[in-house]
């Protein structure tokens, strides 16, 4: 498999407003891409067509080499974080996983030998028994990821996964990320934190719906003189809206 994501002209349209604007390009196996932009700029809609969830208007593309048109197989072979904690509150850090494994039919030593290794990854292995939720909103995000990495996915989506965390919960999600993507697991992660930004291996800017850049962190900063991840991003919002108000 060349690309693990690859979309050419991918288009998404709501009545009268393009939400997804002709985007195009292509992220390889095991590649960390950070997909940045404001709220509303479109990503959560390219993601939930790159999910399966929503159906293109226009446009085509492949996740894990799976047509886009196939939604139901692409989302056997994804897994999935929110930004919110949407698990059980009520249930422990154990039971959580144990019902998620439920969930994608695993079952037996599978399931237990894939329990004990999430546990091992994110440390999660002295909290088995504790509520989630009790769990600090780092701890939380742990075992969110946890239960998304059970059926052994290929390819993970983080939207915003560390927003309204402390700084050493972050570092320390940013650890099991690379760790993950060095296992060879492929990640998109949206993200408002530029040093964050700064950790992935390709970025795509968008804004109002159309990729504004893409590449390597070191080669967009290259193409902007050498500015800062944050300052070139917040140039570009800048940017595209000064357009937006002399075009009314």
């Amino acid at each position: 498999m060349e690309y693990a994501i690859k979309v050419e002209n991918l288009t998404k349209i709501f009545g009268d407003r393009k939400a997804v604007d002709n985007l195009s390009f292509a992220i390889k196996p095991g590649q960390i891409f950070g997909f940045l932009g404001p709220n509303g700029s479109g990503k959560s809609t390219t993601i939930r067509m790159l999910c399966g969830i929503l159906t293109p208007t226009s446009g085509k593309g492949t996740v894990l080499g799976i047509d886009l048109k196939d939604g139901e197989k692409i989302k056997q072979h994804i897994g999935y974080m929110s930004q919110k904690f949407s698990l059980y509150e009520d249930l422990t850090v154990r039971e959580n996983m144990r019902f998620y494994g439920g969930v994608y039919g695993l079952k037996g030593k599978k399931l237990e030998e894939r329990y004990r290794y999430l546990l091992d990854l994110t440390g999660l292995g002295d909290r088995e028994e504790q509520l989630a939720g009790t769990l600090s909103g780092g701890w939380k995000q742990r075992l969110a990821l946890a239960c998304a990495l059970l059926h052994e996915p290929q390819l993970l989506f983080l939207d915003e996964p560390t927003a309204g965390v402390d700084p050493l919960s972050r570092r320390i999600f940013w650890q099991l990320i690379h760790r993950l993507a060095e296992e060879g697991v492929t990640i998109l992660v949206t993200t408002h934190y530029m040093d964050e930004a700064e950790q992935c291996d390709v970025l795509g800017f968008i804004f109002q719906g159309r990729l504004l850049d893409f590449g390597a962190p070191a080669e967009i900063k290259a193409r902007h003189g050498g500015q800062s991840v944050e300052d070139i991003f917040i140039n570009f919002v800048a940017g595209q809206e000064a357009k937006a108000g002399e075009s009314r």
